[in-house]
């Protein structure tokens, strides 16, 4: 199976990415190619569940019920402007007749943009600074990531609504570790660094390198801590911001999901991990059996030791940490709930 990068254009001849705004579309088209099948190949099955969306650019495709034809899908006519057996589970399997491109695209991805495409006043380009070098990439990121699926397509809209752009230089401090929080940024354009200061190292020990897309600050705003560390930028460029009460609200109670001690020890017994986000001197002196641990501040840096097919109980003392370190694993894909109340609260 080969692939291609393929264009707006191409885009507007399938329903409903003909009603997309121009640069929603061409922001969708940076982010799905046109793929190829050889005569013979299977693109899905009957009963297949995966939330993919596609559409027939060129070729025959063959929709095969206990291994019969019922239905032709041929690239250019009517029936192939609309997507391909929409339903999951698949009603249908699909065979290529002969070679046949197409376009295959998230279908949660695609709902929610095609949501905020109708529910917006206005443009993505309007969010952008002029001259803004990071375009639109940040806004589809954040919106094809799975957590942000949860999230409700009115609070999608509030939140872009009400997001500032500020701008800053190369070497600019955006937040200093120990400053009280007070807002979650997203990068837009240029490229910063996340370090921590510790006894032993006042310049900084190195966290993360931020790029356009990533999201910062929503740790201090969750636990209502202090900023546990600072955010310089490497580049010359810029960063959306939400505000604390909006973070909260629009965003991070929609994406978490807590369990009690009964709920959390049948995820455990079905596979699942503890995952304790405090101090190493306090999960040494106390912590659930066979629990890992990760400090919230090092989670960024140590989350790629995480498996992604596996589910996490995050825990701490109280909660307040945890649900910090569950919204930053949710918000990049992993699968995690967070232990209400803590793990010193009797349950």
């Amino acid at each position: 199976m080969t692939s291609e990068q393929l264009n707006a254009d191409l885009l507007k001849n399938f329903s409903p990415l003909d009603g997309l705004k121009r640069d929603n579309l061409a922001a969708l088209a940076r982010k799905v190619q046109l793929r190829e099948l050889s005569p013979g190949q299977v693109l899905f099955k009957e009963g297949d569940t995966e939330k993919r969306t596609f559409y027939i650019a060129s070729g025959i495709l063959e929709l095969i019920d206990q291994g019969k034809v019922v239905e032709t899908i041929e690239g250019g006519t009517d029936p192939a402007r609309n997507p391909v057996s929409p339903i999951f589970p698949r009603r249908f399997s699909a065979r290529a007749r002969d070679n046949v491109k197409f376009i295959s695209i998230d279908a949660d991805l695609l709902d929610v943009m095609l949501t905020w495409d109708q529910t917006g006043t206005y443009e993505v380009s309007e969010l952008q600074g002029k001259g803004d070098d990071g375009g639109d990439d940040w806004m589809t990121m954040l919106l094809q990531t799975k957590a942000f699926h949860k999230i409700p397509p009115a609070n999608i809209q509030a939140i872009f609504m009400r997001m500032q752009q500020i701008n800053y230089n190369a070497d600019d401090v955006v937040l200093k570790q120990g400053a009280e929080g007070d807002y979650f940024y997203v990068l837009t354009r240029g490229a910063a660094i996340v370090t921590r200061e510790t006894p032993l190292s006042k310049e900084g020990i190195k966290l993360a390198e931020l790029h356009v897309g990533d999201t910062f600050g929503e740790e201090a705003l969750i636990s209502d801590a202090k900023r546990n560390a600072t955010v310089t930028m490497t580049a010359d460029g810029s960063v959306m911001r939400l505000g604390k009460d909006d973070f909260k609200k629009l965003l991070n109670e929609p994406m978490l999901d807590w369990v009690d001690t009964d709920q959390a020890a049948r995820i455990i017994q079905a596979g699942g991990q503890w995952l304790d986000v405090r101090l190493p001197s306090e999960f040494e002196n106390h912590h659930l059996d066979g629990a890992i641990n990760i400090p919230l501040y090092f989670i960024r840096l140590k989350i790629s030791t995480l498996d992604k097919d596996k589910k996490y109980i995050v825990c701490c003392d109280t909660g307040r940490r945890s649900s910090a370190g569950a919204y930053i694993l949710n918000e990049r894909g992993y699968q995690a709930y967070v232990l209400r109340g803590g793990i010193n609260k009797e349950q």
